[in-house]
C-alpha cells in the first residue's frame, strides 16, 4: 500500500484561543474546520483543524470540563521526561528563501528563535509554541538523498544537552550545541 502523505496530526491544548491565534498569526495556518461537541458525562470538545500546506492539516483538542480526563502537559516532552528533541513537529519551509522569511516573520513576532542551522542534507530553524510548549521546526531540504544517507551508520558523537534543543542557547550562540545540531541527520 503506497501512503499518500499524512491526513492530520493531532495534538492536544489547554487554551484553544491562544493556540488558533498562534497558528494563525504566527505559522500564516488557515483554520479549516472548528468543532465543538459536547461529552454525554458532562464537560464538552473543542476540535479545531488547520491547514499547514499540500492538504495536511494540524489538529488541536482542547478540553472543558470533562472529569474522566486528568491534567496533562500539552507539550508532550516534559509530562513524558523526555528531552524537547523527541517529539516535535516539522514543517516544510519549501526553500532556503522561505526558511530565512519564515525565521525573521517568527523573531519579528517575538518568538524565540534558532539560528539556521545546517545539517548537511537539510537546514532547519528551531522554536516552540508559546501556549503548548510543543518544540517546533521549519526545514527544507538542501540535497538529494544518497545510498550513503541510507545505510545504517556512525556519524557523530554529541553530548546528550543537545537533545534539548535549547532555542536559548543557540539564539546566544553557543558555538558546541550549534556544531553538535548542524551534525545530527
Amino acid at each position: 500500500m503506497k501512503s499518500g502523505g499524512y491526513n492530520h496530526i493531532g495534538l492536544a491544548t489547554l487554551d484553544m484561543d491562544a493556540t488558533k491565534e498562534f497558528y494563525e498569526k504566527a505559522l500564516g495556518f488557515e483554520t479549516v474546520r472548528y468543532d465543538r461537541f459536547d461529552i454525554a458525562e458532562g464537560g464538552f470538545m473543542r476540535h479545531l483543524f488547520m491547514d499547514t500546506g499540500n492538504g495536511e492539516l494540524l489538529s488541536f483538542l482542547e478540553p472543558n470540563g470533562v472529569a474522566q480526563i486528568p491534567a496533562f502537559d500539552a507539550g508532550i516532552n516534559q509530562g513524558l521526561g523526555v528531552p524537547n528533541g523527541f517529539y516535535h513537529l516539522a514543517f516544510e519551509a519549501g526553500s532556503m528563501e522561505e526558511l530565512e522569511e519564515t525565521r525573521k516573520r517568527l523573531d519579528a513576532r517575538g518568538v524565540k528563535v534558532s539560528p539556521v542551522i545546517d545539517h548537511d542534507w537539510a537546514k532547519s530553524i528551531y522554536f516552540f509554541d508559546p501556549v503548548n510548549n510543543v518544540s517546533l521546526e521549519y526545514c527544507t531540504l538542501t540535497r538529494e538523498f544518497t545510498e550513503d544517507d541510507r545505510t545504517h551508520q556512525y556519524r557523530f558523537t554529541a553530548p546528550f544537552a543537545v537533545l534539548e534543543v535549547d532555542v536559548d542557547s543557540l539564539v546566544a550562540g553557543e558555538k558546541s550545541q550549534q556544531d553538535q545540531l548542524a551534525q545530527q541527520s
